[in-house]
């Protein structure tokens, strides 16, 4: 596996294989064919833009769902995390260690949007036991992209 090709694509996917050959050093025929191969295995899943959506004027709220189960021997925690991740406005499930079993991220229009969803999808889910909803106020990082930058940066400009 070719995890410099990896990091690339993960750092910014519309980078045409003719880009990624000039970085890597490597063909760009061998290249596209590693591409498809890596997709055909399930390790390169999609291709993403990240929107900063504060930027773009679009109010959304975003919220963090712990939620403990008890899972059951017909409904483990596979099942409940499929179950889950069907709900239309949830973006991502993980399986926890810790105090809680899964962390859910949810985007909606408001909070009382979330909440809805979390009453009437999330917390009627029979092996649920309890849910804590925390609401994501400000991003300033997510995939390794930095929203905002430091204002504090007093540091003296060099040019050339």
């Amino acid at each position: 596996m070719n995890e410099e090709l990896l990091k690339l694509i993960e750092k910014s996917c519309v980078i045409d294989t003719k880009a990624l050959a000039a970085r890597t050093g490597e063909d760009e025929d061998k290249l596209a064919a590693e591409i498809r191969e890596l997709q055909a295995a399930g390790i390169l899943c999609g291709c993403h833009a990240l929107i900063n959506w504060d930027e773009a004027n679009d109010e959304r709220v975003t919220a963090l769902i712990e939620i403990k189960v008890t899972p059951h021997k017909e409904l483990g925690y596979n099942r409940i995390a499929a179950r889950i991740s069907k709900i239309d406005e949830v973006s991502a499930v993980y399986l926890m260690s810790g105090a809680f079993d899964f962390t859910v991220i949810i985007t909606g229009k408001t909070m009382r949007e979330i909440s809805r969803i979390v009453m009437d999808k999330l917390a009627i889910i029979d092996a649920v036991e309890s849910t804590a909803t925390h609401f994501i106020l400000k991003k300033y990082k997510e995939n390794g992209i930095e929203f905002v930058q430091s204002a504090d940066d007093r540091r003296m400009s060099i040019t050339p």
